[in-house]
C-alpha cells in the first residue's frame, strides 16, 4: 500500500504541499526567425517609456500613488465628467482594480464623483482642483521630454511619430491560445 498525505512510513511522515504547483505544461510556441525580430526599435520603446514615467513616478511615490493612480487622474482631468464606464473601458481594466484607485483619488480630494443628470445609477468623475493640478504637474516633465526629443523635426516628422504611436495602439497581435490541461 502506497502512503497517504499525512500517513507515517518507517516513522516519517509523508508530506506533500496542499499548494503543490503543476508542473506547467508550454505551449507550442512559432518557430520565429529572430532576425526578423526589430530588438533595437523594441528596446528603443522600452527605453522611452521607462524614462518616460520615471518622473511622474518620482512625484506619485511622495503621495504613495503609483501609475494606475496617474492614468486615472490624467483621463479624468483629459474628459471631465466622463463615467466610470468610459474609464473602464479607456484604461481596460476590472472594477475592482479601478475601485480601490478611484476610493484613494476621491478620498484626497483629487477626484469627484457626481450622480448622472439623467440616470442617477450613472456615476460622472470630475478632477477637484487638486487632481487638475497635480495632472498637470505629472503631464508637464513628460511635455518636456516630448519636446526636446521633438526639438528640431520638421512638422512632417512629428506627424510621422504621432502616426507610429497611434499605428502602435491600433495594432493586435495573435498569441496562440493555450487550454489549460492541453497535452
Amino acid at each position: 500500500m502506497s502512503p497517504t498525505v499525512g500517513t507515517e512510513r518507517n516513522d516519517s511522515v509523508v508530506r506533500q504541499s496542499a499548494t503543490k504547483t503543476a508542473k506547467k505544461v508550454l505551449p507550442d510556441f512559432p518557430v520565429v526567425d529572430d532576425k526578423a525580430i526589430d530588438f533595437e526599435t523594441i528596446e528603443s520603446l522600452f527605453f522611452a517609456y521607462r524614462d518616460f514615467v520615471s518622473d511622474p513616478d518620482a512625484i506619485l511615490a511622495k503621495l504613495g500613488y503609483g501609475r494606475a493612480h496617474h492614468r486615472v487622474v490624467h483621463f479624468v482631468s483629459r474628459r471631465p465628467g466622463m463615467t466610470v464606464a468610459d474609464l473602464l473601458g479607456i484604461l481596460q481594466i476590472t472594477k475592482q482594480s479601478l475601485a480601490r484607485v478611484l476610493k484613494e483619488l476621491i478620498d484626497s480630494g483629487y477626484i469627484r464623483q457626481m450622480a448622472g443628470p439623467a440616470d442617477r445609477r450613472q456615476r460622472r468623475l470630475y478632477p477637484t482642483l487638486a487632481g487638475r493640478e497635480l495632472s498637470l504637474a505629472l503631464s508637464e516633465p513628460q511635455s518636456r521630454r516630448i519636446a526636446h526629443a521633438m526639438q528640431g523635426m520638421s512638422i512632417e516628422e512629428r506627424d510621422a511619430v504621432r502616426r507610429f504611436l497611434q499605428g502602435m495602439q491600433k495594432q493586435t497581435v495573435d498569441v496562440p491560445v493555450v487550454e489549460e490541461g492541453a497535452d
